[in-house]
């Protein structure tokens, strides 16, 4: 047995708060007492866990009061030499600095910028009262201001002659197809109010309102209708966007929440998951709603795809049965958001591991400014694989030092765990580097639900999923949605299956102008 047995074992611990008075030594200037091993680590403990409370205060303050951007200022500028550098050389910077004025402007007196041309303008002429007898003009003043009229609606009258011809009957034009048979709403009506839902995020209540304060009594249940049946009309072409999507080798895939009004749940409702998958080569998007975040959504949708998956490391793509004919594929956003947040309780740790990402990323907005081909872009990764492999020296060496729950024990875990995945990207030319071009097409879907809060129903969030798809194409791709909503309307009732293909967004050129003649 040892000096100390370990039930009586006691250890001297500097601790001011905790020594009771009457413990305090009477000589000497430090105060001692004397703890048991298990209450030592019990305090030990105690403040490893009000270290992590510390932080996770910090961070929802700064989710809540603070910025959201992840923006990371190094302290060198030299990065993208890192790889070539001695661990401590130093490094000769200068600085160019260039600069123009303009002379002759009245820093008090505001620019205004030029009204655009292409608007109308209704000219109003201001002559002076009396003008005298033989004055003579010699110029003008011309002012404008921009003005607004409230979206015009008007009634479109088709007329059809008929004609008599003896011995054969009556003749008439055919009537053209209107989007929603029996209705009067119209291919412009119906897109109008599709946009300003999922684009403007209107809720269709508000909108009855808007158009009520223009003498058109919409009830909402109407207009509902019609969105619901100008989805039916647009399902089979959201499922070529489907296969078109699918036929890629590479695509980004994320999942956000939706709240779903479900009668099956009384006081609550319903989290449903709009599962999103990304096409960033050919500019494509497809939301597809599950009602859980479970792998059967990814499963089914996922079923004929063979290529690369990039993710944010969510477990349930490595539990596809399909995961032989896919390659899963890392982000490395996602990777360097966790030593960003361990930034202020680990300084040196997360800032040593953020220098070196913030030269992979600038070694690839150098590859993209320069417009570098496959062999080019392959060339410059190998180059990445050097600060890459620094990146996972210094996580390996480290990560025995730090405890495993601190914020930057968490950052190094989930780097090492996804480092297989995290590489993927160095091997294949036309992969990003992280997955944030997917967030950006979701966004949509988070101001949707600050405005109408939740879908009405399972299939309301399904017919949802459909518009998402082809507004996010449509942004994509630089198409206006109201133009090509109005025309896909128009032609889809008679288009054939063979022809749905060239009405995707990425493909359709909206060349016709509809015309409408009203007649008194």
């Amino acid at each position: 047995m040892g000096k100390y047995p370990d039930k009586s074992r006691v250890l001297a611990v500097r601790s001011p708060i905790f020594v009771p008075v009457n413990q305090v030594a009477e000589q000497g200037t430090e105060e001692r007492v004397s703890i048991t091993k298990k209450e030592y680590d019990h305090l030990k403990e105690v403040a490893q866990r009000y270290e992590d409370i510390k932080h996770q205060l910090a961070e929802l303050k700064r989710l809540i009061f603070g910025s959201r951007s992840e923006k990371y200022v190094g302290s060198d500028d030299s990065q993208l030499a890192l790889f070539e550098q001695q661990a401590g050389q130093p490094v000769e910077q200068r600085e160019e600095i260039s600069y123009s004025r303009r002379k002759g402007v009245d820093k008090a007196q505001p620019v205004r910028t030029e009204l655009p041309a292409h608007l109308p303008r209704l000219t109003e002429v201001i002559e002076p009262h009396p003008i005298p007898q033989g004055a003579q003009k010699i110029g003008e003043e011309i002012s404008e201001s921009l003005e607004y009229k409230p979206a015009s609606i008007y009634v479109r009258q088709v007329i059809r002659p008929k004609y008599a011809i003896k011995d054969q009957g009556i003749i008439c034009a055919v009537m053209p197809t209107m989007p929603i048979p029996r209705s009067n709403a119209g291919a412009s009506l119906l897109a109008h109010l599709i946009v300003s839902k999922f684009v403007d995020h209107l809720p269709f209540y508000r909108q009855s309102r808007m158009f009520n304060r223009q003498g058109v009594h919409l009830a909402e249940s109407t207009i509902s209708g019609w969105f619901a049946k100008s989805c039916e009309l647009l399902e089979p072409l959201y499922h070529t966007l489907k296969r078109e999507l699918l036929s890629s080798g590479y695509i980004q895939a994320d999942e956000t929440p939706i709240r779903v009004l479900d009668p099956k749940k009384n006081k609550t409702t319903h989290r449903g998951y709009h599962w999103v998958y990304h096409d960033p080569v050919n500019h494509l998007v497809v939301f597809d709603y599950q009602k859980s975040r479970y792998r059967a959504g990814p499963e089914n949708f996922l079923g004929n795809f063979h290529g690369i998956i990039q993710t944010d490391g969510y477990k349930v793509y490595d539990e596809l049965k399909i995961k032989d004919q896919i390659i899963h594929a890392g982000c490395m956003a996602h990777m360097r958001r966790y030593f960003f947040e361990a930034k202020d309780s680990d300084p040196d740790r997360a800032n040593h591991v953020l220098e070196l990402i913030k030269v992979l990323y600038m070694m690839e907005q150098f590859s993209m400014e320069k417009n570098h081909n496959d062999e080019e872009k392959l060339f410059q990764r190998n180059s990445a694989l050097k600060v890459l492999n620094r990146i996972k020296d210094y996580i390996d060496q480290e990560i025995i030092k730090v405890r495993p729950k601190s914020p930057i024990g968490i950052a190094m875990a989930y780097a090492l765990r996804q480092w297989p995945k995290i590489l993927v990207y160095t091997d294949h030319p036309q992969m990003l580097i992280d997955n944030n071009l997917i967030e950006n097409t979701i966004r949509p879907v988070a101001l949707g639900r600050k405005n109408y809060l939740f879908a009405g129903s399972h299939d309301g969030a399904r017919r949802a999923a459909i518009i998402y798809s082809f507004l996010g194409t449509c942004k994509l791709n630089d198409v206006n949605p109201f133009e090509w909503l109005t025309h896909v309307l128009s032609v889809i009732p008679d288009c054939k299956t063979s022809q749905l293909k060239t009405l995707l967004p990425q493909y359709c050129k909206i060349e016709e102008q509809y015309q409408v003649k009203q007649h008194a």
